[in-house]
């Protein structure tokens, strides 16, 4: 995975060290054309030969994933670029680049704040750009401020942009991770849902007509084939309920609810809410369900809908029961029973939703919970 994340940072990271040989061949190239102008030659050399070396050390770290996967080499690169900038001093007396001469690193010094702008991204860029621009300003003084504006412009430029294109790029790696991932794993799922629906569930589908049919104490063992096929199939349509941010699938939280007795019927298309509404919403259908069971009669069946309106969510939990009326579900409340007062009423309250229950004797009772 995380070689995932240096393929997709690997082209700047090229270009990186491309622009040091460039710039150091261009350093040199400087050095020559001023080369009467140069007080100590010698001295210019010798800041060449280091400049050259260091190069190479870079870029062969930069070309390696132990010089990418941290920020080190960059902040080394840094130190040393600092220092080669001060180096000039071997050629040049600080009197005279004040009063004009070059500082013979010229745009190589560009370099860490490229390599901390890919690495840490914008504020790396922008470290690596003011402290460049501070050591170009101690050698140029205070008085040539409006000299090296221009320079200092194009450094914060060069860090921001290429920190900002790094940071997108590492973001797109991630979820193109992300969606490989789920890729994968929807793959897999296809695979066993296969390989399971042409071995186990018509296994387990044939157990329960055969008990069924038997009748007697194999009706326990035709039930019990009958819950384990409804929780393989919950299990093959499962799908992951993490979204992006702090937002979730209620269509994947509200899949698992499904028995012999409860059907859940969902969009095809994730349904997204907040992670903490999707899961108040959750605790209420919970509630719902577990009223059916305690109330509804033994042999009820229950039904979660769940459709999604655009503005609106709408959640509706159906049962067959014996049902009740309005009055009994008040005076319940008044008796201080509060599952449905505070469970299903109170949560989707808090949500800025609304509850309407429809409910007979004899026909079942229906929420409707909309948000």
């Amino acid at each position: 995975m995380e070689r995932e994340t240096v393929d997709m940072l690997q082209p700047l990271w090229r270009a990186l060290v491309v622009f040091r040989l460039l710039t150091w061949a261009f350093a040199c190239f400087g050095v020559w054309t001023r080369w009467d102008g140069i007080v100590r030659p010698y001295g210019a050399v010798l800041q060449l030969v280091v400049m050259g070396v260091w190069t190479l050390i870079s870029s062969y770290g930069y070309s390696r994933r132990w010089g990418r996967r941290n920020t080190r080499l960059a902040f080394a690169d840094l130190i040393i670029t600092v220092g080669c900038m001060f180096a000039t001093l071997w050629a040049q007396p600080l009197l005279d680049i004040r009063a004009g001469a070059s500082v013979l690193t010229s745009v190589w010094a560009a370099g860490p704040v490229l390599a901390l702008a890919i690495s840490r991204g914008r504020d790396g860029g922008l470290l690596g750009a003011a402290t460049i621009s501070l050591a170009l300003l101690s050698l140029r003084g205070v008085d040539n401020v409006s000299k090296i504006l221009s320079n200092v412009q194009l450094l914060l430029v060069a860090g921001l942009v290429v920190g900002y294109a790094a940071s997108t790029m590492r973001q797109a790696g991630v979820r193109l991770r992300e969606a490989i991932a789920a890729e994968s794993a929807t793959a897999e799922r296809l695979r066993l849902s296969r390989s399971i629906h042409d071995g186990v569930l018509q296994v387990l589908a044939q157990v329960q007509r055969r008990g069924t049919a038997i009748g007697g104490e194999a009706t326990e063992l035709a039930q019990l084939a009958a819950e384990q096929e409804v929780a393989l199939r919950t299990l093959m349509s499962t799908r992951p309920t993490v979204a992006a941010g702090d937002r979730v699938d209620l269509c994947g939280l509200l899949l698992p609810l499904a028995t012999t007795r409860i059907d859940v019927v969902v969009p095809a298309t994730q349904v997204l809410l907040p992670a903490s509404t999707a899961g108040e919403l959750v605790a209420a259908v919970k509630e719902a369900l577990s009223n059916v069971t305690k109330h509804a009669g033994p042999g009820a069946r229950s039904w979660v809908v769940v459709e999604d309106l655009g503005d609106e969510i709408l959640v509706s939990v159906r049962d067959d029961g014996v049902g009740t009326t309005p009055a009994r579900l008040e005076q319940a409340r008044v008796d201080g029973h509060l599952g449905v007062s505070q469970s299903i009423r109170g949560r989707i309250a808090d949500l800025g939703g609304t509850v309407t229950v429809r409910t007979a004797p004899g026909e079942g009772t229906e929420w409707e919970l909309k948000i």
